[in-house]
């Protein structure tokens, strides 16, 4: 297993959309709330499965996903804009752990979500605040 490395986003990001999630079960509605986000900041959905948009929303929805299985909650995931990039921040309140990138089989069934965030993101970090563990990603806008 490796680390993911400590760094904090850019410091120029404006804060678009923020959202409270305590269950998996509000996962769906995060969904969709931040595809409607990202179309009223500007980013609209592209034919391909790859276009940012989708991406958003899949990284989004595997930080989150990892925020409720292995923190505390509330889980809170915010939407940030900087002027070349949008921002994905997803916090929790366990601070007695530290992302790590999980060393997975071909077989296994879990794993995977901080490896796939860095493989279609400009860039993955994380930084922890007084009260949360936060993980980023930035994406081209």
């Amino acid at each position: 297993m490796g680390q993911l490395r400590t760094s904090l986003p850019p410091p120029q990001a404006t804060e678009l959309e923020r959202w409270r999630l305590g269950t998996p079960a509000e996962l769906r509605d995060l969904r969709a709330s931040l595809r409607d986000a990202l179309t009223r900041h500007g980013l609209t959905q592209g034919k391909d499965l790859d276009e940012v948009p989708h991406l958003v929303v899949l990284v989004a929805t595997e930080l989150a996903t990892n925020a409720l299985r292995h923190g505390i909650p509330p889980t809170i995931v915010t939407l940030l804009a900087a002027d070349a990039c949008f921002l994905l921040d997803v916090a929790d309140h366990d601070l007695r752990t530290i992302p790590e990138l999980a060393d997975t089989g071909p077989l296994d069934s879990g794993g995977r979500g901080l490896l796939l965030a860095q493989s279609v993101t400009l860039a993955v970090g994380w930084y922890a605040t007084k009260d949360t563990k936060n993980i980023w990603a930035s994406f081209p806008r």
